[in-house]
């Protein structure tokens, strides 16, 4: 039996799958994000610790795990977790949409030998402008650092004892030479780090360590359980999704926007703000575009007209022509195209006639409009997308999927009954770093159904996404 931990923004999530990667059991626990300020979100690693605590103790619970063999790690990337000379944290977790840092950001992405060696921009949610952040605004804290973490590894650190990244995580901090798959000795200096500052770095289907022994007690775990790299939570929700391979891709409708192709080769294009990181498996990368506030849109408009997101999508019907209200879900900034921490969202083209309905349909349709945003970047970079897999807790909407193929005009594959998100990635990983398997041990779901675009709308979305863009630059010269 194999575990895989998945340490997201809203919770963190256990699921223990058999040899035949076959789902056992699973288990979550919630988190909270703190903002303190505007563009500010943060999350206390300790809170981590007691999620991990509450799922281990509720699968251990459900199955005897005394057959576990393996542990794989999948997270939410580009946190920075300080911590002292004794592995103390000394401040908050610095989340991925954490956008303080936008003059840091500007001031590394200023010299070209940042995107020279890491081939991406540096975004304000990276991890590297966060940590200079620490050091212009917090010295103190910044001079007692001795280890900077993400996420995922500080739960790593906790189960093993050991300080390790994998590639695909790493690639998102900035400071990883991203054809080489190595720290970059140069950008670290440039941050006032060293390589001593930095996790040992392995393959994400490699061992990382092994389970403490206090905690293989605890949970009923054998002595000696590997514990896998693991992968950042897209590279880890694209092995469990089998895209693994040049042409695959999938579209993440989390709380995060994500739409992620598989390749083979390195290939930046950092002008264009698409991400090019390494893949969770050996000698591959990946090619990605984000948007910052996906189903985090809908539950802010959920929460603003005093409903949930499952009931405003819940009776929507067929898909309908564009609303003739315009919604820009920049609640935080954006990534991909537009690189703009400081873009912000909005509500055009309202009238006596916008109803609750309206809103949500508008909301819907500006959210994909981001994607189509990613999906035109990504094309412009040579990138190959000649399959697309739905996954994340939007995509069980399917009036949202059959609207974002429309906008897209490509359909979408829905996966049979099944979770194939970052958990069963990363505990697929685990089955590779005992066995020593390659990516063929990450194989594609059987597909439940297709979504089509739908033809008769096509022409009107994509007039409506030129719309969409236009009022993005018009508010962006009007603020």
């Amino acid at each position: 039996m194999y575990l895989g931990l998945d340490l997201g923004t809203s919770g963190l999530k256990a699921v223990l799958i058999d040899e035949d990667q076959h789902l056992l059991g699973e288990a979550t626990a919630p988190l909270t994000v703190q903002r303190p300020q505007s563009g500010w979100s943060e999350q206390n690693p300790a809170d981590w610790l007691a999620a991990a605590e509450t799922v281990m103790t509720a699968v251990a619970a459900q199955h005897d795990l005394s057959a576990v063999r393996g542990i794989g790690l999948s997270g939410h990337m580009h946190g920075a977790t300080l911590l002292d000379a004794s592995d103390e944290v000394l401040r908050p977790c610095m989340l991925w949409n954490d956008t303080r840092s936008h003059a840091e950001a500007a001031a590394f992405d200023g010299d070209p030998q940042w995107r020279a060696i890491t081939g991406n921009i540096v975004f304000p949610g990276f991890t590297a402008p966060k940590v200079d952040w620490v050091r212009v605004h917090e010295p103190d804290i910044f001079a007692k650092t001795r280890k900077v973490l993400l996420p995922k590894d500080y739960l790593r650190l906790w189960l093993t004892g050991d300080a390790v990244s994998e590639m695909s995580d790493a690639a998102g901090t900035s400071w990883l030479e991203t054809g080489k798959r190595d720290w970059s000795d140069t950008l670290l200096a440039a941050s006032g780090l060293t390589r001593e500052h930095m996790p040992r770095l392995v393959e994400g289907s490699e061992p990382s360590g092994t389970l403490r022994a206090a905690l293989s007690a605890r949970w009923g775990l054998p002595e000696g359980v590997i514990i896998a790299g693991g992968a950042g939570d897209n590279a880890a929700a694209a092995v469990g999704m089998g895209v693994v391979k040049p042409g695959q891709a999938f579209v993440s409708l989390g709380t995060s926007g994500v739409l992620f192709a598989s390749s083979e080769a390195y290939q930046p294009d950092a002008p264009s703000a698409v991400h090019t990181f390494c893949h969770a498996v050996p000698d591959t990368w990946h090619q990605m575009g984000v948007i910052l506030a996906c189903t985090d849109a809908l539950n802010w408009y959920a929460a603003l007209v005093g409903s949930d997101a499952g009931s405003l999508t819940a009776d929507l019907g067929a898909l309908q022509a564009p609303s003739e209200t315009l919604f820009l879900p920049y609640l935080g900034g954006e990534r991909t195209p537009h690189n703009d921490a400081s873009a912000r969202g909005a509500f055009l083209g309202l009238s006596h006639a916008t109803d609750k309905t309206a809103g949500t349909l508008a909301v819907l349709e500006g959210v994909s409009f981001a994607f189509k945003d990613c999906y035109d970047a990504l094309r412009s970079t040579g990138t190959r997308i000649d399959s697309l897999v739905a996954v994340g807790g939007g995509s069980r909407s399917d009036y949202w999927l059959s609207l974002l193929a429309t906008v897209l005009d490509m359909p979408i594959d829905v996966p049979a009954a099944g979770d194939f998100g970052g958990a069963f990635g990363s505990a697929r990983l685990a089955q590779m770093a005992v066995l020593g398997a390659g990516a063929e041990g990450a194989t594609p779901p059987a597909t439940a159904r297709t979504i089509a675009p739908d033809p008769a709308l096509t022409d009107a979305f994509t007039t409506r996404h030129a719309q969409y863009r236009a009022a993005y630059s018009a508010l962006k010269e009007a603020l």
